[in-house]
């Protein structure tokens, strides 16, 4: 579709000129509330956060704090150089355990080399030692002894519940407040202040931040945690702040690593010093034993039954390949644990995975006081690194993982089933590492071990879209991809497939620099053609709908399986909420009636809809419509509900989604993508399966995503017109389209509007024509 330059040009000076950080502004008070174990501190209203305590405490608190050596030599009461206020017992209690960490025995020699003429110091050092809360806060200590004269420290990790629960963990061991000297920074949540000096983020978030200030000149200390684990904004970040450090010779770039990748780490950053972590104590017992006969789930759930039996003491850490296996061996553990003898004492079993959110900090929170229960924490990749458990002695790893993985020729992503790396191998069995050593049982065997396993994961940047990022770069003037350095570089056929998507939603001028459509996309938070979607509804009238549907889309899915006990009543409330025009207005529907409803989570429960996606989206929207405002973008007044508000959505989301269009071949459901030859089908959860009665299926339809699959199913799906296309996006559609039996059908659909256009008007009477002039003066002049 052409760009809506008419539109948009009274905004590109503003947007060019802009120097805030692309996201929301931070709320007054910060957000958050969890449960962690590593206690909250207060400021920051999380639940059960302990007040500061601006005095002395009690007399065994004294007594405790004249006998610690970090005590002045007058037993004094140690002030907090951070917030001027005393040191709790709670401190000194947290610092004896920092002290034995390995990480700990390396502080003399990473300030040495901090401190030093190099801009970038390399971390490399095995899980569970220490390194994520402790480097960051030595960086801290280092920019405090230059009154923070060149800005604060930052800690990007790739997982954002990690930099949250991070952030929990240190702002408790520096005595601090979460929310006011530590904070974190994550998509949709900013617990930062003026008064932050040691932030966690996710890469996004900072990667994000560069596109309004690429030097990142409010930052001293930048510090890249787990850069192992390659994912995009990593490596990105790598390339650019190895950039930012020739222009900023002040600032210090701290690469924290697993000695799997140190070698590359080093080569890539010009052979920077490096800061060695021993490991914990002893290697745990490894065991391998043969791939099941029956389920993963089965023998993983029976192995941890077995542990639990023999009454050895210590947690369990058990990895499988997907968040739908992780809950159904939860489920199979409970249901198996309620046989067992009670005098085994409780099992406990913890899903974590992105998708438990808040609730990830169940994992830390304080045991039982009678010590017998046994914690099992059932997780896949996401604690390959991070979430580092002391009290761990079994590792349980199943060793395969589901990947989503991008295939540029096809526009789409197939889900893989695959060995992990040998690097994820060791990582995972270092978790029962210490003293004394756990155990790791491996549900493969050392032969599987050898021949299938690769030596390291695949670098993220290889099996992803890469749309989002080029679209990030040219807005960091990078015009040419060639110019970024990147660690492993991406294969050009997907850097063609990003380019070439990014001309089709106008993003891209003819000299390949950002267009002025593009300029303002780069703006929004979102994938480039749901953002397109969303510039194009401007034009169209209908952004409340947008707007809404576009924080839908980003939020997690909003639908919750039922119990069976339950199924039919929800289903039969769900479908009230159905929208007959497709699953986008359902999004719509569903989000209005949320808000109707005061966000009351009971209705949540009734129709079987997720409050926490439907809260988030709420946030999601609000963010989106701050951008839109800052750049001074119109926004029309809502209209949902009209047959003209119907078309405008259909005319906006194609604009954005045009290459996600597929057609039923032969009228049962079998629907062949345009953009390549795969079939896929509704899925089961689609409006128009779940209609009563039964309705035809649509002929063409829009879908927001397809994923290779097993059961092969489009994501979100609403019937369009074919004339649509042609409309509103010809160029594709009439010359790059494959040839193909869609491409006929539209190419005859469009010569029949053409020659409808063509057909001359038949010319009226005279006399008619005269009195119809007369008419319409006449109106006008009442008017």
């Amino acid at each position: 579709m052409v760009g809506h330059t008419g539109l948009l040009r009274g905004t590109l000076v503003r947007v060019g000129q802009h120097q805030a950080p692309p996201g929301p502004a931070p709320p007054p008070a910060c957000p958050c509330s969890t449960g962690a174990g590593v206690p909250a501190m207060a400021g920051c209203g999380a639940p059960g956060s302990p007040p500061r305590q601006s005095g002395p405490g009690s007399a065994l608190e004294e007594e405790e704090e004249e006998d610690d050596p970090a005590l002045g030599c007058d037993g004094d009461l140690e002030v907090n150089p951070y917030d001027g206020l005393p040191f709790s017992s709670r401190y000194y209690e947290l610092l004896r355990q920092r002290r034995e960490l390995p990480v700990w025995t390396t502080k003399y020699s990473f300030m040495e080399h901090l401190e030093g003429n190099s801009g970038i110091v390399l971390v490399s050092g095995p899980p569970g030692t220490g390194k994520s809360t402790q480097i960051p806060q030595w960086c801290a200590e280092y920019a405090l002894s230059l009154q923070f004269a060149h800005g604060l420290v930052a800690c990007t990790q790739p997982h954002s519940l990690a930099a949250l629960s991070l952030s929990l963990r240190v702002a408790d061991e520096m005595d601090l407040n979460l929310g006011h000297e530590v904070g974190y920074c994550v998509p949709h949540e900013d617990c930062c202040t003026t008064e932050t000096i040691l932030r966690y983020c996710s890469d996004e978030m900072l990667l994000r931040e560069m596109t309004s200030d690429p030097l990142l000149r409010q930052y001293g200390v930048v510090v890249l945690d787990e850069a192992q684990e390659r994912t995009v904004p990593t490596d990105v970040l790598l390339g650019l702040l190895k950039d930012v450090l020739r222009q900023r010779p002040a600032l210090k770039v701290v690469v924290v690593t697993s000695p799997a990748t140190e070698e590359q780490l080093r080569a890539f950053c010009g052979d920077p010093p490096v800061v060695r972590v021993p490991g914990h104590g002893p290697p745990p017992q490894l065991l391998y034993r043969d791939p099941p006969a029956r389920s993963r789930i089965a023998a993983a759930c029976q192995a941890v039954l077995d542990i639990h039996r023999r009454q050895e003491p210590g947690h369990v850490l058990l990895f499988l390949a997907s968040e739908q296996e992780i809950a159904e061996c939860c489920g199979a553990i409970q249901t198996e644990a309620m046989a067992l003898n009670p005098g085994l004492g409780p099992l406990l079993v913890l899903p974590l995975h992105p998708g438990v959110g808040r609730a990830a900090q169940k994992v830390y929170e304080a045991l039982e006081e009678s010590g017998r229960e046994r914690r099992v924490i059932v997780t896949h990749w996401l604690a390959d690194s991070s979430f580092s458990l002391g009290t761990v002695r079994f590792v349980i790893d199943s060793g395969l993982e589901l990947r989503n993985v991008y295939n540029p020729r096809i526009r789409a992503e197939s889900q893989v089933l695959r060995p992990i790396s040998k690097s994820q191998a060791e990582s995972r069995m270092q978790r029962a590492a210490g003293s004394p050593p756990g155990t790791c049982l491996r549900l493969y065997s050392e032969a599987f071990y050898e021949q299938h396993l690769p030596p390291s994961p695949a670098p993220h940047v290889s099996e992803t879209s890469l749309s989002r990022l080029v679209l990030l770069l040219k807005r960091l003037d990078i015009a040419d991809m060639g110019q970024c350095d990147f660690l492993d570089r991406p294969a050009p056929e997907s850097l063609m497939q990003a380019l070439e998507d990014l001309d089709y939603l106008a993003a891209l001028d003819d000299d390949g620099n950002l267009s002025e459509v593009g300029i303002i996309m780069s703006e929004f938070p979102l994938d480039p053609q749901l953002a397109k979607a969303l510039i194009a509804s401007c034009e169209f009238d209908c952004v409340e709908e947008m707007v809404s549907l576009a924080a839908m889309l980003t939020a997690s899915p909003c639908f919750v399986p039922p119990s069976t006990r339950l199924e039919e009543a929800v289903t039969m409330r769900r479908r009230a909420l159905l929208h007959p025009d497709g699953d986008h207005f359902t999004l719509i529907n569903i989000f209005n009636a949320f808000q109707q409803h005061n966000v009351d989570e009971g209705w949540c429960r009734k129709h079987g809809v997720s409050g926490e996606a439907l809260r988030l989206a709420g946030i999601v929207r609000a963010e989106l419509l701050e951008v839109m405002q800052r750049i001074e973008l119109p926004i029309s007044p809502p209209a949902f509900g009209t047959d003209a508000n119907v078309l405008n959505i259909q005319r906006a989301l194609i604009s954005g989604y045009f290459l996600k269009v597929a057609r039923d071949i032969d009228g049962s459901g079998n629907y062949v993508m345009l953009t390549h030859k795969h079939v896929a089908h509704l899925p089961p959860t689609c409006c128009y399966l779940l209609r009563q009665p039964p309705q035809r299926l649509p002929p063409w339809v829009l879908y927001h995503e397809f994923t290779i699959s097993q059961d092969n199913c489009l994501r979100i799906v609403s019937e369009i017109q074919p004339q649509m296309l042609v409309e509103l996006a010809p160029q594709y559609y009439l010359s790059n389209l494959p040839p193909s039996e869609s491409r006929d059908l539209l190419t005859e659909l469009r010569e029949k509007v053409v020659a409808v256009e063509d057909v001359p008007a038949v010319p009226e009477p005279l006399g008619e024509a005269a009195g119809r002039e007369d008419e319409e003066r006449e109106v006008c002049v009442l008017q």
